[in-house]
């Protein structure tokens, strides 16, 4: 049997302490969001709300989320550190840009059903989601967001350039979890536009500028440029 040294395997996988800081702020902080944010809020809505149908079935890809982001991080955690890193640079910028403007400008909705149109699985899915997610702290929709991070952290990832069937996968995957946001009535159209603009924005950073590299590079040359002491 292998003898596992516990100081290699620290260092091995010391790339996991920003997960494993910034998993729990998040949590606790959108907790303490969720009961503070209850009334005096800004209610989001376009016209164009009013004119997407309530489709339940759409709840599947909804919850599917959970598994797409937390498996594309795990994938990159064991596979490519650079391309992990940069995914939590994408996801987290995000998510705290959310956290801060949910508790800085309250938000939230009113499109859900008072009443269910109909009574099957789905409608009974929604029901549930609906009693343990209140109807605030949308904007920008997170849902959207990492969804978009997600599909970007695979599409950009050099192992997967040859595997088109999960690059393809995830492109559907990530469309109906996007979908789902507004015909579950999750989410304003408003939510998805923007959470859209901050990806965009995100994307440029950490792909196309690759914010990642360059300090590397910058971290390189002061290294090299620096004063050697004796």
């Amino acid at each position: 049997m292998k003898h596992i040294n516990l100081k290699q395997l620290v260092r091995k996988y010391k790339h996991a302490i920003p997960l494993l800081i910034y998993a729990p702020i998040y949590i606790i902080w959108f907790a303490w969001l969720e009961k503070t944010v209850t009334k005096n809020y800004t209610v989001i809505h376009l016209a164009l709300d009013d004119l997407i149908p309530f489709c339940e079935i759409f709840v599947i890809p909804y919850f599917l989320w959970f598994a797409y982001v937390a498996a594309v991080v795990l994938y990159l955690f064991f596979r490519d550190k650079d391309d992990y890193y940069r995914a939590c640079i994408f996801l987290f910028t995000g998510m705290t840009v959310f956290l801060v403007i949910s508790t800085l400008f309250p938000n939230g909705q009113h499109l859900r059903p008072q009443v269910m149109p109909r009574d099957n699985i789905f409608t009974r899915m929604v029901a549930g989601l609906y009693k343990t997610d209140t109807s605030t702290n949308l904007w920008p929709s997170i849902h959207v967001y990492n969804s978009l991070g997600a599909h970007f952290a695979i599409i950009k990832h050099r192992g997967l350039a040859s595997r088109k069937w999960i690059r393809r996968s995830s492109f559907f995957l990530s469309s109906s979890i996007i979908l789902s946001t507004c015909l579950i009535k999750q989410h304003s159209v408003f939510d998805v536009i923007t959470a859209f603009v901050m990806a965009a924005l995100m994307y440029g950073l950490v792909y196309k500028y690759d914010i990642l590299t360059t300090r590397r590079i910058r971290a390189q040359a002061r290294k090299k440029t620096a004063p050697q002491v004796n």
